[in-house]
């Protein structure tokens, strides 16, 4: 296993609470997060380096650029929304889980065919009725798996083919076979998280079919081969990493984003990260609804 690979701190006046979702928009050139306590969407333009933010008016837990037209789908804590930043109008959708009302939308991507897949988790982090969504592009979603306890990911192998979904508090991340029209099979355990390690968060793919997994708890962001076996290590100073996603025009920076909510004495605690990988990330697919 390789610990190699630096970083460095994206400078901005504030320090995310709780950093997650990091996205990157082809489209604007920027990299798009959110701070699910501020509650906020931020994004930063990498020519000339500056971070926007736009404040939301509940927890937001992820901002899904559309093919269609300019605008977002999110996931906020009453459920699916559309967004326009120009103006800020946010378009309800619907909730998924009305009869789990401490439960909220929490991490989410989009898979080749411009579906949403996004998973939900119980706010207090008391109860496993955190679910696996699937949002088509004609708006309307399906739950495809359920007691989970915190819900995080998912990501997809290269090909598509594969899903990888994260129950952080169980340290489990799982896979699934995807088929074309959207069905989940062969649900089985891809990884178990090692105490020692932290808590497997946010996830994202590289080019090769290497599985990038955040550390909560362990401070830093790690590749797995699609066999499990970890074989880099990039350690970053702050202990809360929530999540992490390639950028760029060649798609070989990687952001990271972390959390400042619950830890002490830690100065970059929040930051958003570049790190150093060395490889190379898959085109986003924009959501087709």
């Amino acid at each position: 296993m390789s610990t190699s690979g630096g970083y460095r701190v994206i400078e901005r006046e504030t320090r995310d609470l709780l950093g997650e979702g990091p996205a990157w928009s082809v489209r604007r050139g920027a990299l798009f997060w959110v701070d699910i306590l501020a509650p906020a969407l931020r994004s930063l333009d990498l020519e000339s380096g500056v971070v926007s933010t736009w404040d939301m008016p509940e927890k937001i837990g992820w901002a899904i650029e559309c093919a269609g037209h300019d605008g977002f789908i999110v996931g906020l804590k009453s459920g699916f929304a559309r967004l326009d930043i120009e103006t800020m109008d946010i378009r309800r959708i619907g909730h998924p889980e009305p009869d789990r009302p401490h439960n909220r939308l929490n991490d989410a991507k989009v898979d080749r065919a411009g579906r949403i897949w996004a998973g939900t988790m119980d706010d207090r982090e008391v109860e496993a009725v955190g679910a696996l969504y699937c949002l088509d592009p004609g708006l309307g979603w399906t739950r495809h798996d359920d007691g989970y306890g915190v819900t995080n990911g998912p990501t997809f192998s290269p090909d598509g083919l594969t899903v990888y979904h994260t129950d952080s508090l169980d340290r489990r991340i799982f896979a699934f076979d995807l088929t074309d029209d959207g069905a989940l099979t062969n649900k089985r355990l891809f990884l178990q998280f090692e105490e020692t390690w932290g808590y497997p968060d946010g996830m994202c793919t590289d080019a090769d079919g290497g599985i990038w997994i955040a550390h909560w708890g362990g401070g830093r962001v790690s590749r797995f081969s699609p066999d499990g076996r970890l074989d880099r290590s990039i350690a970053l100073p702050a202990s809360q990493i929530t999540s992490c996603a390639f950028g760029g025009d060649g798609l070989d920076r990687m952001f990271v984003t972390s959390a400042a909510v619950g830890v002490a004495g830690e100065p970059l605690a929040g930051a958003l990260f570049e790190v150093e990988s060395g490889a190379r990330g898959i085109a986003p697919t924009l959501f087709a609804g």
